[in-house]
C-alpha cells in the first residue's frame, strides 16, 4: 500500500471511529478483508498453560499470576498475505472486576527486542487496584521471545563493542562487524526486512482485532515508547490510554540509536563517578570524580594492551579496550544504590586484573559477562541489531564513524568510541520501508527522568512537541531509564494509574522529584 493510500484509510478510519460494533462490517474490517488479511484479524486465540518445560521460570511466574499464553498468526510480508507467516506468542492477566473493565492494555519492554511475554505481573503490581479492571498482555513482538527467535550468531555485547582507544582497534572493529553482518545474512538473511517497527506496528493491530477489541491501550518502555508512536501513526484512532515510559523521539530511532546517548552516557559515568569517590573508603577507585574517571580510563588503556583475564574455566573472559566500556556501559542504565555498587565492585575487580593480579569476578558479574559475550544468548543481541537495521539508514563508509569517534573522543572518553562506532547495519541492506514521520496527533502520557543515559530527557521533550495533546511526566534530578513500576517513585506512578483508571490525561505537564 502506497504512503498516500495509507494516509487515506487511516483519515476514514478516524472519521468512524466512533461507530458502535453493532455495524455489520466496520471501515477496519472492510480494509483489513481488502488486504487479504481479515483470516488473520478474524482469528481467536486458544488460551492455554504459559509453561513449557520444568525450567521455565517465566513461564511459572506468569502461572502463578493466573497468566494464561497463546499465539496469534500473522504474515511475515504484509504486501503478500497468502505468503509466509510468523507465529507471535502474548500472555494475558484477564480482567476479573468484568463489570468495570476498561479493556486490553498491551504492552512492550523496549530493547529493542527484549521479551515482553512475562510482563504482565510487573505491570499487575504496579497498577494496584486498577489491574482489576484491564486484560494486562504481554507481547513478544516478531523474532523475539517465543515469537519466532532469529539468531545470527551476535551476542548481546557484540552489537555494542566500543572502538577502542586507537585506530588499529578501530579497524578490527570494521573487520568484526562486517563479519557479523554475514553471518547474519547468511543465517537469516530473507527475514531481516521484515523485523522493522512498521510491521511490529501491523502485528499489534492484528492483535488487536484477534483479542476482539476496537481500540487498545499501551504501555512501552523506552524502545517500546517508538513502537506505540509508530502505532499511532499508522492506525490513529485505535488507541484509548497511550503511556510512554522514557521515550524515543522518533528521529532517533534505527542506527541513529546509539549516538544520540553519548552526552548523556558520559553525564551518568560523570555521576557514577561522584558516587564511588564518596565511597573511596570501600571500592578504592579515587577520592574524586577525575580520579575515578581517570582510573576506569587507565583500566580501559590496560586492556587494550593485554587484555584482561576475568574468570576461569567456561566461564574466563577476556576483555580488551572494546569490551571493558561495554561493561561499563550496561551498569548506567538507573542511579540507585545497588546498580552503581555493582559497577564499583566491578571496576575494583578489573582494576586488579589490569594490575596482572587473578581475579574471581561475584555471581552478578559473571551473569554479565555471559549475557553479554557468550553465544547462548546470541538470539537476544541479533534481534536487537535487526530491529535497529531495519529501522533507519545507517553510514556505510567507515570513515564518517572514525571522524565522528574522533570528534567525541577528548569531550567523551568512554561514551564517543564506544556509541558511536561502526556497526554491522553499515554492512546490511538499507531499511523496506522509510521511518516513520508524525503527522497524527495522539493522547499520551509521556514519562521522563531529566538525566536519563537511554532514551534521553531531550527525545522526550522532542516527542511531546510532536504530539501536542499529549501530556509529560518529568522526574527531575534522576539518572534512570524505566520509571513506571520499576524506580518507585510514587509521583509518577500515581500519575499513570490515575490515568489509566480514569481516562483523562493531566490538565497541565507534571513535575515530580526524586525521592
Amino acid at each position: 500500500m502506497t504512503a498516500l493510500r495509507r494516509r487515506a484509510v487511516a483519515a476514514a478510519l478516524a472519521l468512524t471511529a466512533g461507530l458502535t460494533a453493532a455495524a455489520a462490517t466496520t471501515p477496519a474490517q472492510a480494509q483489513a478483508s481488502a488486504r487479504g488479511l481479515d483470516r488473520y484479524y478474524q482469528q481467536r486465540p486458544d488460551w492455554h498453560s504459559c509453561v513449557q518445560g520444568p525450567d521455565d521460570q517465566d513461564g511459572a511466574a506468569l502461572e502463578q499470576a493466573g497468566a494464561r499464553c497463546a499465539e496469534v498468526t500473522v504474515p511475515l510480508d504484509y504486501g503478500d498475505p497468502g505468503g509466509r507467516t510468523l507465529t507471535l506468542a502474548l500472555s494475558r492477566i484477564k480482567a476479573t472486576d468484568t463489570r468495570h473493565r476498561i479493556g486490553t492494555l498491551l504492552l512492550n519492554d523496549g530493547g529493542p527486542g527484549s521479551p515482553t511475554l512475562g510482563a504482565p505481573p510487573r505491570v499487575q503490581a504496579a497498577l494496584k487496584d486498577t489491574a482489576a479492571r484491564f486484560d494486562i498482555v504481554g507481547l513478544d513482538q516478531r523474532f523475539v521471545g517465543r515469537s519466532n527467535p532469529i539468531d545470527c550468531g551476535w551476542p548481546v555485547g557484540y552489537g555494542i563493542f566500543s572502538s577502542g582507544t586507537s585506530r588499529a582497534s578501530f579497524e578490527r572493529q570494521v573487520v568484526t562487524q562486517r563479519d557479523l553482518a554475514a553471518r547474519c545474512r547468511s543465517a537469516v538473511g530473507d527475514l531481516l526486512p521484515y523485523a522493522g517497527t512498521r510491521d511490529a506496528a501491523r502485528d499489534m493491530d492484528v492483535v488487536r482485532g484477534a483479542l476482539g477489541e476496537r481500540r487498545i491501550s499501551y504501555l512501552g518502555l523506552s524502545y517500546g515508547t517508538y513502537l506505540g508512536t509508530v502505532y499511532t501513526q499508522m492506525f490513529p484512532g485505535r488507541t484509548d490510554r497511550v503511556v510512554l515510559d522514557s521515550a524515543l523521539a522518533p528521529a532517533h530511532a534505527g542506527p541513529a540509536l546509539l549516538p544520540n546517548m553519548v552526552p548523556e552516557n558520559e553525564q551518568a559515568f560523570a555521576d557514577w563517578a561522584d558516587w564511588a569517590a564518596r565511597r573511596n573508603g570501600t571500592y578504592g577507585l579515587g577520592r574524586t570524580r577525575e580520579e575515578v574517571v581517570a582510573g576506569v580510563l587507565r583500566t580501559i588503556e590496560a586492556a587494550a594492551a593485554r587484555p584482561l583475564v576475568v574468570g576461569s574455566g567456561t566461564d574466563a573472559f577476556e576483555l580488551d579496550d572494546t569490551r571493558v566500556p561495554v561493561l561499563v556501559f550496561m551498569n548506567l542504565a538507573g542511579d540507585q544504590d545497588e546498580g552503581r555498587a555493582g559497577l564499583a565492585e566491578l571496576m575494583a575487580l578489573l582494576a586488579e586484573a589490569a594490575a596482572g593480579r587473578p581475579v574471581t569476578p561475584s555471581a552478578q558479574a559473571t551473569a554479565l559477562l555471559r549475557f553479554l559475550f557468550s553465544p547462548q544468548n546470541s538470539s537476544a543481541g541479533s534481534v536487537m541489531q535487526a530491529i535497529v537495521c531495519a529501522d533507519g539508514p545507517a553510514p556505510r563508509d567507515p570513515e564518517d564513524y572514525w571522524r565522528r569517534i574522533e570528534r567525541d573522543r577528548a569531550r567523551y572518553p568512554l561514551s564517543g568510541p564506544l556509541l558511536d562506532n561502526i556497526s554491522p547495519c553499515a554492512f546490511l541492506d538499507g531499511p523496506r520501508e522509510a521511518p516513520i514521520e508524525v503527522r497524527h496527533d495522539a493522547p499520551a502520557l509521556i514519562l521522563a527522568a531529566t538525566g536519563d543515559p537511554r532514551t534521553t530527557y531531550r527525545d522526550s521533550v522532542a516527542l511531546h512537541g510532536l504530539l501536542p495533546s499529549s501530556r509529560l511526566v518529568t522526574l527531575r534530578g534522576a539518572d534512570q531509564h524505566g520509571l513506571y513500576g520499576m524506580y518507585g517513585n510514587a509521583c509518577v506512578d500515581g500519575a499513570v494509574n490515575a490515568y489509566l483508571a480514569g481516562g483523562r490525561l493531566p490538565e497541565a505537564d507534571l513535575t515530580c522529584d526524586k525521592q
